[in-house]
């Protein structure tokens, strides 16, 4: 690749900028409508699911919460209940997505806290005892995993929830928010767009901010009116095809290794280690969870955007995937199937299994009531389209939809078994 090169440029701008494009689209749409079964809340404040799910998505095991965060008017004060012991995690996402820091069971304790999030660069002086996470970009994003044992166990969460809340240190605070991209710029130069705007807005760590200085001769480094507006032709077209292949590659990047037994379950403990530069409060800063090539770290974090925005390090959740039965066969509501532990998932909060086809999401997990377990400890679960007749079946059972569908699998704060490659989830069984 030439420095002059527009198409094999805007490739690697698209690898490299597609999660600070994605992420923050995502959080302007949280901000506004909302996401999933949470409403709009704008910024600074939480948002609560009455239900359990995940960010986007149905779980059985855990309720959610998100905020998402603007800093430019000033700190804010974040204070956390105490849970009783009960598994909660915030976990702390900046606008490129690096996870930056976690508070909860595992990181900090399950008693009540107080916390000061501080923009970049903030030299002011919190008062005693008051413990400061900084964020690496002025907008950034909470989401909160609150354990939950079922119907029956939501007004607890409920109270947890309302005692989750965002607070201006000090009031009066003019907030940016979000750069609006310029409306002139034609629909499939959108992206480069709001690159251009929001990397200038959200700069990254001084290794990154180096390392985008080979995309001036993209314009994404301009300021004031947008380059986008009217390119030439033949520019226009070199950027467009640039894109394309840059998605691409993520894409082919993303997929599932071809030679993978069928059936077996796709969990990458190491999606999320692309973040080399600011690791905060939770974190583990450790060679075994952070990728030492800047350039793979990109792709990877990519394709992470891509595959499961705002997901965890492994080390907090881990989730696995599968759209095959054991015999390498659709996940399809015309069979039956069972997942058979021989022993529950070795984790020290929860586990949820949750299948999502195009018509929602279904979800069962060890929170939910009633679960029968074999003398023996073993637990199968059977997912089937009909409620079956038997009683213990029916405790167990999971409906799926009539089409095909996928089945995702979640461990929270997963054990050391899991997290060392040792531990197989068992396959779907057709029944």
């Amino acid at each position: 690749m030439t420095a002059a090169d527009p198409e094999a440029l805007a490739a690697a701008a698209y690898v490299y900028g597609s999660p600070l494009v994605s992420g923050l689209t995502t959080v302007d749409r949280c901000a506004r409508q909302g996401l999933g079964g949470l409403t709009g809340t704008g910024y600074n404040r939480f948002g609560h699911a009455d239900r359990a799910v995940a960010a986007g998505s149905v779980n059985a095991a855990a309720v959610c919460s998100i905020a998402q965060l603007d800093l430019s008017g000033g700190p804010l004060v974040l204070d956390v209940p105490d849970t009783g012991g009960a598994y909660l995690v915030l976990q702390f996402v900046d606008a490129w997505t690096n996870n930056f820091a976690y508070l909860g069971r595992r990181a900090t304790g399950t008693g009540a806290q107080r916390r000061l999030l501080v923009p970049p660069h903030w030299h002011g002086t919190p008062e005693p005892g008051l413990q400061v996470i900084e964020c690496p970009t002025t907008v950034a994003t909470v989401i909160g995993r609150t354990a939950c044992e079922g119907p029956a166990d939501l007004p607890r969460v409920r109270a947890l929830q309302a005692g989750l809340t965002l607070s201006p240190l000090e009031p009066g605070g003019v907030y940016a928010g979000l750069p609006e991209p310029d409306p002139e710029v034609p629909e499939e130069f959108h992206f480069l767009e709001q690159l251009r705007l929001w990397a200038a807005q959200f700069p990254p760590a001084v290794p990154d901010v180096e390392y985008q200085q080979r995309f001036a001769p993209l314009g994404l480094l301009d300021a004031g009116v947008s380059p986008y507006r009217n390119p030439a032709p033949t520019w226009a077209a070199a950027l467009a095809a640039g894109l394309a292949e840059g998605r691409r590659l993520v894409e082919q990047a993303g997929r599932p290794d071809p030679d993978r037994p069928g059936g077996e379950w796709t969990l990458n403990l190491h999606l999320f280690d692309y973040n080399l530069d600011h690791l905060g409060p939770g974190t583990l800063d450790d060679p075994q969870w952070r990728i030492p090539d800047r350039r793979a770290a990109h792709l990877t974090r990519a394709v992470a955007a891509r595959a499961a925005l705002w997901g965890s390090h492994a080390y907090e959740v881990v989730q696995a995937t599968t759209s095959q039965d054991a015999d390498g066969r659709p996940l399809t509501g015309a069979r039956s199937y069972t997942l058979r532990f021989e022993e529950p998932p070795p984790v020290d909060a929860c586990w949820s299994l949750t299948l999502d086809d195009a018509t929602g999401h279904r979800s069962i997990g060890d929170r939910t009531p009633g679960l029968v377990y074999a003398p023996d400890g073993s637990l199968t679960l059977l997912l089937q389209y009909e409620r079956p007749d038997d009683a213990d079946h029916s405790a167990n059972w999971l409906p799926v939809p009539a089409g095909e569908f996928r089945a995702v699998i979640r461990l929270h704060q997963p054990g050391a078994a899991v997290l060392d490659g040792t531990y197989r989830l068992p396959p779907l069984r057709p029944h």
